[in-house]
């Protein structure tokens, strides 16, 4: 019998490997996953045969709403020109609402309309926008999935309802949009795209006086909220930019809902979720003043940006503009989230001990796990003004949504300030948004003073449970990593552009690490730094070159950050 060719065996470990792959990440699935997407790929085979199209304009009755200003939206519009994600596109000759060359997300970004709410907007050029829209409709694509019409919805409602424009036209479209994403409930997806569409349901169902678009919205928002956000106040797919975005919605619910409580839809009334807005609304303030740095801005932790969210501040103004209760920083914990912060006066630390997110829905998480951030005291320079922290340690942050070696790269284990062992990544990212086996944390020991917790990523590749041990003084930090029973790793720390070599060395010091035999505190200037390049990404498709500490090392490894 003859051997089989090396090719031949390498093409079928190929396609096992991805077999396993594949069942590694659908097995974490609900069943309501499946059942959807097998029920939606059904339908949607049958209905391009039989030519099924939607109507794009149902008769409708629009009632008058009162809302409160929200948040002004960033500038995204000017003249014919467009810009989001830090990339812009002008149209000479009309708007194409399907222009694709910078990616779906920016395709969504054009048909969401927040450009509706940036300051200088007058109602005639938004109107005339939603009207270009309107009849473009027979050809749209993206722009009519259920996502962009959720968001679209809103952004339609809150400007009508601001400028008081009646307009039997765009509430006939509108109506219309909203039939289309009572047929297509993002169920196959759940978590942050189901809570939106439960969010513009609830616009739509107040707008439009519809008791069955009241009823689904009220059936979402009340079980996916009790479900995404966590005790300790987080969203659960663990991104502090989605959190911002998710509880930005929530504030605009109960916008809606406290001025509108007198309205009455079907049996019930629009201001019955007022409550359970309230206390998600609290709990979400209480956990982003806690995770936000002492300026305002967040982590970037998993995926997350700037430039795409609400800042925390605005969040809290919007808040206290709807007199919104707030629980006290001081006495909020991070604790189901899996993040820690520690405060001292001189560094911010946060740390991430907890499990990568949602079994079912981990498609905005990095394998990350014990990835930490670090905010450093900046020396006064003027005049013996008070001096604040400075970015030090960071997250390599988030460039592209797009299914490219770059977005692998930015979810992989190397771009995270951990242990990567063996070239592996901790939790399994593939493609744009999947996890196929994933890291779990299996001990946490914590005081305010130390943190100890381990992780067993690689112990079913290479038997290796990964211990991450944290102590923290006044003055300094130490980082103890160890590789049990045995093995090689490689630590990482990247630090922010503005942090030079001479600044690495002068806070960082390997007190021990096997593979080098530094068994003592050694002159800083004989420790291999081994600092190289990387790309740092603070916002979408935004990069600047600055520097990663890789620490080889066998079994174990210590680390004194000197602050």
């Amino acid at each position: 019998m003859a051997a089989l060719s090396p090719s031949i065996v390498d093409g079928e470990w190929w396609m096992v490997s991805r077999a396993l792959r594949l069942y590694h990440t659908v097995k974490f699935l609900k069943p309501v996953q499946f059942r959807s997407r097998f029920y939606y790929a059904l339908r949607r085979k049958w209905r391009k045969a039989v030519g099924f199209q939607y109507p794009l304009a149902l008769p409708s009755q629009a009632r008058d709403l009162t809302l409160q200003p929200s948040i002004a939206s960033d500038v995204s519009r000017h003249e014919d020109a467009f810009t989001f994600l830090n990339l812009s596109h002008r149209f000479e000759n009309g708007i194409d609402w399907n222009f694709s060359d910078y990616g779906k997300l920016w395709t969504y970004n054009l048909t969401y309309f927040d450009f509706l709410h940036q300051p200088g907007m007058s109602s005639e050029e938004g109107v005339t926008l939603i009207h270009d829209f309107i009849e473009q409709a027979e050809s749209i694509k993206d722009g009519l999935e259920p996502f962009p019409i959720s968001l679209r919805g809103i952004n339609w409602i809150k400007f009508l309802t601001l400028h008081k424009i009646r307009d039997p036209k765009i509430d006939e479209s509108l109506y219309a949009q909203y039939a289309i994403l009572m047929d297509n409930l993002e169920y196959h997806l759940l978590g942050n795209h189901l809570l939106e569409n439960g969010f513009s349901l609830l616009f739509g169902a107040c707008y439009f006086a519809d008791e069955t678009l009241y009823a689904k919205a009220k059936e979402i928002l009340t079980a996916e909220l009790e479900e995404q956000i966590l005790e300790d106040g987080a969203h659960f797919e663990l991104s502090p930019m989605y959190h911002q975005i998710m509880l930005y919605r929530v504030l605009d619910c109960l916008n809606l809902v406290i001025g509108n409580s007198s309205l009455v839809i079907g049996e019930g009334k629009s201001g019955e979720l007022k409550e359970l807005l309230e206390e998600k609304a609290v709990k979400m303030l209480g956990w982003l003043n806690a995770i936000s740095y002492e300026d305002g801005t967040i982590p970037l932790l998993n995926d997350s940006a700037n430039g795409i969210a609400p800042t925390t501040k605005e969040l809290n103004k919007y808040a206290q503009n709807l007199q919104i209760h707030q629980l006290p920083v001081t006495n909020h914990q991070l604790l189901d989230s899996g993040y820690r912060k520690i405060v001292k006066s001189n560094y911010e630390c946060i740390i991430d001990i907890g499990n990568i997110g949602p079994d079912y829905i981990p498609g905005h998480a990095h394998a990350d796990t014990f990835n930490f951030e670090l905010r450093i005291q900046s020396p006064s320079t003027i005049n013996h003004t008070p001096s604040t922290m400075m970015p030090f340690i960071v997250d390599t942050g988030l460039s592209t949504y797009e299914t490219n070696a770059k977005r692998m790269r930015e979810r992989g284990t190397a771009s995270h300030n951990t242990v990567e062992v063996s070239a592996t990544d901790s939790s399994e990212v593939w493609g744009g948004f999947r996890v196929a086996e994933r890291a779990y944390v299996t001990k946490v020991e914590e005081s305010s003073k130390r943190i100890v917790a381990s992780h067993n990523g690689y112990r079913k590749k290479f038997g290796i449970t990964h211990t991450r041990e944290w102590h923290f003084a006044e003055d300094k930090i130490i980082i103890k990593d160890a590789l049990e029973p045995k093995g090689d790793g490689i630590a990482r720390l990247h630090f922010h552009p503005d942090i030079t070599e001479a600044m690495i060395r002068e806070h960082i010091t390997i007190l021990e690490s096997r593979i080098t035999n530094h068994k003592s505190r050694m002159p800083r200037q004989e420790i291999p730094l081994g600092c190289t390049n990387y790309e740092y990404a603070s916002e979408f498709n935004k990069t600047q070159k600055a520097l990663v500490m890789e620490i080889p090392f066998e079994n174990q490894l210590k680390v004194e950050i000197k602050i």
